[in-house]
């Protein structure tokens, strides 16, 4: 009798140690990240749609498919994203510098769709659309919901074709109507004092150089300038980054060269996979003499990407004084990956570090000295830009109203730029005590009233 129930007791707790074995198994299987089980889910789904939509008879698994390839990419970040052959064709024709449209670098930003920058001598630009406005509507369309790869395709289209966009302003009491012509976009990227490629001097012997973006040109165009201004006697550069939306990679390592000891950091990349991590370091140098060459380089919040890695790599071995406001904080890595359908994927997979190991993405970089602008102070920085004077200015502020015109009116006719003249004072201040950015004591500058 005891014999039996000393095998009951055994078979009993048998039972329980294999009963909670197996709902802890079943509880594990649940929680483990299996493809095969999440794939099981997607098809079943798949079919489901197909089945029972309303309108399912025009749906195919092609679409289906790639509206979820679409919906899983843009859930990662706002720069990751699937691009259609058609999207992926637009892409590689803007790496080689053509295409048309209005001239806008946007980015979703707290949830929504705002600029980053104007591109110059563009629709969007001679308009007036500022770095930090934020665009409600695309010919009347809420833009709520958008990705970057659903405001690209409606801000872009045929040469000379309309859109209308609707954008909102700190400043602004309403959102206001933009009509633009859509163009074909040929950006020059490196300019003058005047928006223009001649580089002179000032009379302090102080030169400039306005990098608008990071094309493909734009090393070979900064070149060009720095030797002109370098030919007339330059002691000083203020190279001049704000508003500048970024671009190649290459081309920013490049500019950075221009300015540095061979084997000086430039950028590093990390990301997930550490056998993707590089550091990019200068292979080439120009010489002794722009190696002392005193810098400083402007930027505000529309400086973002390339233009913030040129800046936190010279801001961080002391090679240039940074001037303005923090930048916009766009400083990861975007790989291009080619499916076999012609399609592809953008895929963030790494974040750009400094020199000396600050994450550019979210944070920005940080100026030595800050100078800010008002609103109104940055459109009249942007339309003292435009071209053809007295006229276009006229035109571009009729969108304001009679008051505020008046004000823009006063600041453009006053050519004061307060980042500007604190950048050239810095410079005066380095020539005349015979100091460079390198100096490891503070530079002490003169106030700007």
């Amino acid at each position: 009798m005891q014999k039996r129930l000393t095998y009951a007791l055994f078979f009993l707790v048998l039972g329980g140690y294999t009963f909670t074995g197996a709902q802890v198994s079943r509880i594990n299987a649940d929680d483990k990240d299996d493809a095969y089980q999440q794939l099981e889910v997607f098809t079943r789904v798949l079919e489901r749609v197909r089945k029972d939509y309303v309108d399912g008879e025009k749906l195919t698994y092609k679409d289906l498919v790639q509206g979820a390839l679409k919906g899983m990419l843009g859930s990662l970040d706002p720069h990751s994203e699937y691009m259609e052959p058609v999207k992926y064709g637009e892409l590689k024709e803007d790496t080689e510098g053509s295409f048309s449209g209005v001239g806008l670098q946007v980015g979703v930003k707290d949830g929504a769709l705002v600029v980053i920058a104007p591109m110059e001598d563009t629709p969007a630009f001679e308009a007036g659309i500022m770095t930090g406005d934020r665009i409600d509507k695309i010919d009347g369309q809420s833009t709520e919901h958008f990705g970057m790869n659903d405001a690209v395709k409606r801000l872009r289209g045929a040469s000379g074709s309309k859109v209308t966009i609707t954008v909102s302003r700190a400043s602004w009491a309403e959102p206001k109507d933009f009509s633009l012509l859509r163009a074909d976009i040929r950006i020059y990227s490196v300019k003058d004092i005047n928006n223009r490629r001649q580089f002179p001097l000032d009379a302090n012997h102080l030169g400039y150089v306005r990098l608008t973006q990071f094309g493909e040109r734009t090393a070979d165009e900064l070149e060009v300038a720095l030797t002109t201004l370098e030919k007339q006697g330059m002691t000083g550069l203020i190279m001049d980054l704000r508003g500048n939306p970024g671009g190649l990679l290459d081309q920013a390592v490049a500019v950075c060269e221009k300015f540095l000891e061979v084997g000086k950091p430039i950028v590093s990349t990390e990301g997930r996979n550490p056998a993707g991590d590089l550091q990019r370091r200068s292979s080439k140098s120009s010489g002794n003499k722009r190696l002392k060459l005193p810098i400083v380089v402007l930027v505000n919040g529309g400086s973002a990407s390339a233009a913030e890695i040129v800046t936190g790599c010279l801001k961080d071995l002391k090679r240039a004084v940074i001037v303005g406001e923090q930048t916009f904080g766009k400083g990861s890595v975007q790989s291009i990956l080619p499916l076999p359908d012609g399609s592809a994927l953008r895929l963030t997979t790494a974040k750009y570090y400094t020199p000396s190991h600050q994450v550019i993405h979210e944070h920005g970089i940080t100026p030595d000295i800050i100078v800010p602008m008002t609103d109104e102070e940055d459109v009249a920085v942007q339309l003292r830009r435009i071209p053809g004077g007295e006229t276009n200015l006229d035109e571009v502020l009729r969108g304001y109203d009679a008051e505020k015109r008046q004000r823009l009116r006063e600041l453009v006719l006053d050519n004061r730029d307060a980042q500007l003249e604190r950048a050239t004072d810095l410079l005066k201040g380095i020539n005349l005590f015979g100091r460079k950015p390198t100096d490891k004591s503070p530079v002490k500058t003169p106030a700007i009233n």
